[in-house]
């Protein structure tokens, strides 16, 4: 389990529940701090998540060998978000990722740290690298996509460099409005990347040959993902969230799963979950028994795009985080 964060000690802080505990879920105002954090004042404490670090000469030919990013040429400063997949296309790990010209730092989700570097480490070889879990190192976030690695010991000051925080809520809500998956929450032992809109965000469709790219490709180009995921939007009469894992259902039939559920400043209650690619995307879902009407986050006919169309246009897929349009 994560150090408990120092930000915990502040007025108002209220401990946020597993896989987020350890950090504050809010600090007494949630739709204030929601509307903060779009207007980039103040900055999100996630220092619950795992870091690693990667050194070495050849940190960055290895990991492109291994992971569906491009990170061969990876400039220092850039931010990148990466997969690594079984032999079957399926997501086993996730992280985000910067390198400093020396080091590549990632971050993980919340205990999922030990098992990415022993599978790094069983990667290794005769390559020059080395794999390490760096305690030391905190993760805060500026928006749903911004974020920057600290000091642990630095947490306590931070207020003072960017302004009051804001709890994982909030994050959370604007994560879930923009379409971006968490890896264990809005995913499964199953998920493969053409399933949850990760191709061209964590997935480099020009690069070179890594483990599972063969799915990856045949799905891209010629298949329907089997599952898509969708933005739902909530009953708001309803005084409940449907928890991570609540069936989906369309009448009497089960079709997907909640991934994440939250409560926007805007869109009121919303949810990210996985269904099965034939269900209609206008039709009225219920999760966990409340109403819910579908946003497509995934166009159901992706693999089309690529397929000649007499007489018209192909379909377009659309890039990450944005909503699914028309031909």
């Amino acid at each position: 389990m994560s150090e408990r964060s120092p930000l915990l000690d502040l007025a108002g802080a209220v401990e946020a529940d597993p896989p987020d505990a350890g950090v504050a879920a809010h600090y007494g105002s949630i739709v204030p701090e929601q509307r903060r954090l779009v207007a980039g004042d103040g900055f999100v404490d996630l220092s619950h998540r795992d870091v690693l670090s990667i050194t070495g000469p050849d940190r960055l030919t290895w990991l492109h060998s291994l992971t569906t990013q491009h990170l061969e040429q990876l400039e220092p400063g850039v931010r990148t978000e990466v997969l690594l997949l079984s032999p079957q296309g399926r997501i086993e790990h996730a992280f985000a990722g910067i390198d400093d010209g020396e080091t590549f730092w990632a971050h993980t989700e919340p205990g999922a740290g030990e098992a990415l570097v022993a599978f790094l480490d069983s990667m290794r070889f005769m390559m020059r690298v080395v794999v390490a879990l760096v305690p030391d190192r905190a993760v805060v976030a500026t928006g749903p996509d911004a974020w920057e690695l600290v000091r642990r010991d630095e947490l306590a000051a931070l207020p003072d460099r960017l302004g009051a925080p804001v709890g994982v809520w909030a994050h959370e809500a604007l994560r879930i409005a923009a379409g971006i998956p968490r890896f264990g929450l809005d995913t499964d032992d199953r998920t493969i990347p053409n399933e949850v809109g990760l191709l061209g965000r964590a997935v480099h469709l020009e690069k070179g040959c890594y483990r599972g790219q063969e799915t990856v490709a045949r799905v891209h180009t010629l298949g329907r993902p089997p599952r898509r995921l969708v933005l739902l939007h909530l009953d708001g009469s309803v005084d409940h969230l449907p928890p991570h894992g609540a069936d989906v259902m369309l009448d009497d039939t089960r079709v997907g799963f909640v991934g994440s559920a939250a409560r926007h400043h805007e869109l009121g209650p919303v949810a990210l979950a996985l269904v099965k690619r034939n269900v209609d995307v206008d039709v009225t879902l219920l999760a966990d028994g409340v109403a819910a009407a579908q946003e497509a986050l995934v166009d159901p006919e992706a693999g089309l795009h690529v397929r000649p169309v007499l007489g018209g246009t192909p379909a377009g897929v659309p890039g990450p985080g944005r909503r699914v349009t028309g031909p």
